[in-house]
């Protein structure tokens, strides 16, 4: 399996650092300053853990994750 084949997820913290995720594969993530760069390292350790996969001759996991939208309720003002 490629990179291109699992859902990334990517957030940003509290103090400004980006997090860089794929949630199918544990330990999969990466946590820097900037977006691209989260997104950048997060190909790395990606290519290391499916080397690490690899030549344990155990398949990469399937991507299972599931990215449901979040809504924000509005509330309206009761009329006086």
């Amino acid at each position: 399996m490629k990179l291109e084949d699992y859902k990334t997820v990517l957030y940003r913290q509290p103090d400004g650092a980006w997090v860089a995720e794929i949630p199918a594969i544990p330990g999969c993530y990466a946590l820097m300053a900037t977006r691209e760069a989260a997104l950048s390292e997060l190909a790395s350790v990606f290519q290391m853990i499916a080397k690490e996969y690899l030549e344990k001759r155990i398949p990469l996991p399937a991507d299972t994750t599931e990215i449901v939208h979040a809504w924000r309720h509005v509330y309206s003002r009761p009329r006086l």
